[in-house]
């Protein structure tokens, strides 16, 4: 199995953040790289949650059990035509 190919990224930090890195490191038993990542892909979940609704299940929308995609778009049409078949009569 091949291994995934990392890239490495230099971060300059004030002594303040340096320094609670590296507590927080020791005390968690956890490298300042892995604790880095973790934050990162915490951060862009958290920005991503924030996309609106409509945007995360736009796939999801204006298909239901029939597979047509019109629905929500055409059914003024389709009510006023079973009201004018209805009264046709």
């Amino acid at each position: 199995m091949k291994a995934k190919k990392e890239n490495m990224l230099n971060v300059r930090l004030d002594e303040d953040t340096n320094r609670r890195l590296t507590e927080y490191s020791k005390q968690h038993d956890s490298s300042k790289s892995s604790i880095v990542k973790e934050a990162l892909a915490m951060y862009f979940n958290k920005e991503q949650s924030k996309q609106l609704p409509f945007v995360l299940g736009n796939d999801l929308f204006g298909v239901a059990k029939s597979g047509k995609s019109d629905h929500s778009t055409t059914y003024k049409t389709k009510v006023k035509s079973k009201i004018s078949e209805k009264h046709a009569h």
